[in-house]
Order: C-alpha cells, then sequence, then structure tokens
C-alpha cells in the first residue's frame, strides 16, 4: 500500500488515515503532520466466537418503512376550509398548534407539503382528515394493453395541470 500523496510505502497491517483538506486518506507519518489524524475504520461485520468460526452479529429490527398513510390531493383547500369554519385566524390556527404564520401561508397555498408530525397537528386542531390510508390494490387490474404485461404506465395514475 502507498501513500495517497507522496507514494512512500505504508504499512498494511496498521495504515495511517488522515483527513486532509476535507479527504480522509491513507497516508505515510510524515504526510499525516498535514492533516488530522482519523481514528481506525469501524470493526467488520463478523465476528469470530470461541471455537474460532465467523458469525454475523444479530441484525438490528427496524420499523416498516412503507407508507401505510398518504396525504390528501386537495389538503390545501381543506386546510383553509376548515380554518375559515371555525372563524379561525391563521395566527389563531398557528397558536393552537404551535407553528409560524408563515407555515400556515405556505401550506394553505399549496407551495409546502406537511411532514405527518404537523399533519397530525393539523387533523386534530381542525378536526378533519388530511391522510387516507393505502391500501394494497390488486396491481393485475390495471393491466389493459394488449400483450397483457404489467407496465409502469398502467399503474402510475399522471397529473395534468
Amino acid at each position: 500500500m502507498e501513500c495517497e500523496i507522496c507514494g512512500k510505502p505504508v504499512s498494511e497491517t496498521n495504515p495511517t488515515r488522515a483527513k486532509i483538506e476535507g479527504s480522509v486518506m491513507v497516508v505515510c507519518k510524515e504526510c499525516a503532520k498535514l492533516g488530522k489524524i482519523q481514528k481506525a475504520p469501524p470493526k467488520p461485520k463478523f465476528q469470530q466466537n470461541k471455537k474460532g468460526k465467523k458469525t454475523a452479529q444479530p441484525k438490528r429490527n427496524y420499523r416498516n418503512d412503507d407508507p401505510t398513510d398518504e396525504l390528501i390531493e386537495d389538503y390545501n383547500i381543506a386546510v383553509r376550509n376548515a380554518r375559515e369554519a371555525k372563524n379561525w385566524s391563521r395566527e389563531d390556527l398557528g397558536k393552537k398548534i404551535n407553528e409560524r404564520v408563515s407555515v400556515i401561508n405556505r401550506i394553505e397555498s399549496g407551495k409546502m407539503t406537511p411532514d405527518n408530525k404537523l399533519t397530525k397537528k393539523l387533523e386534530k386542531a381542525l378536526n378533519i382528515t388530511l391522510l387516507e390510508s393505502i391500501g394494497n390494490e390488486d396491481l393485475n387490474q390495471f393491466i389493459n394493453n394488449s400483450s397483457g404485461e404489467r407496465t409502469l404506465g398502467n399503474i402510475v395514475k399522471i397529473k395534468r395541470k
């Protein structure tokens, strides 16, 4: 292994890694003085047990990130109509849900899509439903081409302005 700056040989068993001008590089001891020495890279994914066999580390269980709810299409109009029905100004709504008036303005004008947390706040304060559940639809119902194959064009709804 060679130093990435000067080309001198570097120990393969214990290479020096240094951050120099924003880039982490394998360098010799002399070139390491030009930057900040970095810690050793992370441990390998496999561990050796007592018998000397390599075993995989247990995987962590992560929450399923597939969305189950989707924001309705005309959320901005629904928010504005619900706010006006309660005779609240944008300032009043902002105080109720602890958000800035500029955020309410952008949501009602459709320039901003609220995240799930903000959507839940709006639903609770205005007593409306902004999230609709997404069901696992049978994709075969969308097939209408002559070859009978499923294509992206059969499934996607194209929104035209």
